[in-house]
């Protein structure tokens, strides 16, 4: 199954652990993981011919088995940024050689689709090795600033992103135990890949096979699951869970990225659910690379090996899991000590009538306001008669009309900087992450965006 032409070249083990560690579970009970291996072995022997795949998989389980065998058989897994059919139709018509597989009937059926069958096949056999130069996976940007870039990932890389994620999350539960995870996000995005299908295989966790959306599929998750529990999650979901009023069992920690987590929010879970919200930042370029107690501290700690340096136009990361420096957008302020303070990104950065401003600062005082639900602050493409593009708002607040929040930003905001337009919406356009896509936030404001 593995590239005949590895010869000597260095091989990992696809899984670490004792064969009766549980590696996943769900409402079937624990599935341990000399099963999921017999089953590894057994879909990547049947899998089409190929070069690369793209993995749709609902269930976080069969993705998991999917995604090993792809590797195992040689081939790579895309992660395109989005599931949409567009996306996955130009994503396949890119890569030589691709196919897609799923473990569902799709209306339209992507091009090229096989699905896993309803039974998964089972074969004996020793621990399947991958080379660690071996491309696995490539993730891909989300395209917000133009044409969504590739980013490979080889075995080792995963192996040591993994080896450093364990390490800023292992003192969250008990020496001897092992996290049983439950993620609200899915394993197609690079941050669900990391903490959900890789820190499961390379981590000794165990992970729910679902990927539950509202308070109560969390919380019923989560009784399934057993001690220690981990909830790896987004800013969104984390608010839908505080708001609810649900009742959660005991945690040993809930993991947040995808988006800025407000500190107010962060420290409302922290008492509300008796356990420490970490915050992981990270790119599909660089992976996880730093983390914060948000309801505590501002400033992010690197992961171990992670080195920034700020740059006039953002920010060059080194690290082991990295081949080379990766150059990020993110502006960051390094303190003596290596922790750093993140200011945003160099096209976020506005500047009107001499002034300067930023738009992650700007969405801050906004969702600062008591009663707002909900905002963000972008600009506008095109410009006004003086030619500058100037600032919208989009805000859930139920209680609060437009000229009320307008009063209260102005308290806190220079005026070249208040929004021109100021829309207020029963939601925003989120995407399954949490993330506004541009386009989504136009079509909002009724096409009048000038």
């Amino acid at each position: 199954m593995i590239d005949p032409e590895a010869g000597s070249r260095e091989l990992h083990a696809i899984a670490v652990g004792d064969d009766r560690r549980a590696i996943a579970f769900g409402g079937n009970g624990q599935i341990a993981l000399d099963t999921f291996l017999r089953q590894v072995r057994a879909l990547a022997a049947a899998l089409p011919a190929g070069r690369h795949a793209i993995n749709l998989c609902e269930d976080r389980y069969r993705f998991l088995v999917a995604f090993c065998a792809v590797a195992l058989r040689g081939q790579i897994t895309l992660l395109p940024s989005s599931r949409a059919p567009t996306v996955i139709a130009d994503a396949v018509q890119r890569h030589a050689q691709s196919y897609c597989l799923g473990d569902g009937v799709l209306d339209p059926e992507p091009p090229r689709y096989w699905r896993l069958p309803q039974q998964l096949p089972e074969v004996e056999g020793p621990m399947p090795r991958i080379a660690g130069d071996a491309i696995v996976a490539i993730g891909f940007t989300s395209g917000s600033t133009g044409q969504p870039t590739a980013n490979p990932k080889t075995w080792r890389s995963f192996k040591a992103s993994t080896a450093q994620n364990l390490a800023a999350l292992r003192d969250l539960w008990p020496a001897q135990a092992s996290p049983q995870i439950v993620a609200t996000v899915p394993p197609q995005h690079m941050y669900g890949m990391e903490l959900s299908v890789l820190l499961p295989l390379l981590g000794g966790a165990a992970v729910h096979a679902g990927r539950p959306f509202f308070p109560n599929d969390i919380a019923h998750a989560l009784h399934q699951a057993d001690a220690p529990r981990l909830l790896v999650t987004t800013p969104v979901h984390l608010r839908a869970l505080v708001e609810s009023g649900v009742a959660l069992p005991s945690m040993a920690g809930i993991v947040s990225a995808t988006a800025p987590l407000p500190q107010a929010l962060a420290a409302a879970a922290e008492t509300r659910f008796g356990c420490e919200v970490r915050e992981l930042f990270g790119s599909t370029e660089t992976c996880i690379i730093a983390r914060r107690r948000t309801a505590h501290d501002p400033l992010w700690t690197p992961l171990p090996g992670v080195v920034p340096q700020p740059q006039s136009d953002g920010t060059l990361v080194r690290a082991a899991h990295l081949a080379v420096p990766v150059m990020l957008p993110d502006l960051l302020d390094v303190e003596a000590d290596g922790r750093f303070q993140l200011r945003g990104r160099q096209a976020d950065v506005l500047e009107i009538a001499g002034k300067r401003a930023s738009l992650g600062d700007l969405t801050r005082l906004l969702l600062a306001i008591d009663g707002v639900d909900d905002g963000v602050m972008f600009q506008l493409d095109s410009a006004d008669a003086n030619g500058v593009r100037r600032i919208a708002a989009l805000v859930v607040a139920p209680d609060l009309d437009e000229a009320t929040l307008l009063q209260r930003l102005r308290e806190g905001i220079d005026p070249v900087f208040l929004p021109r337009r100021l829309q207020r919406v029963a939601a925003l356009p989120r995407n399954e992450l949490g993330k506004l896509p541009r386009e989504a936030l136009l079509r909002l404001l009724q096409g009048d965006v000038q």
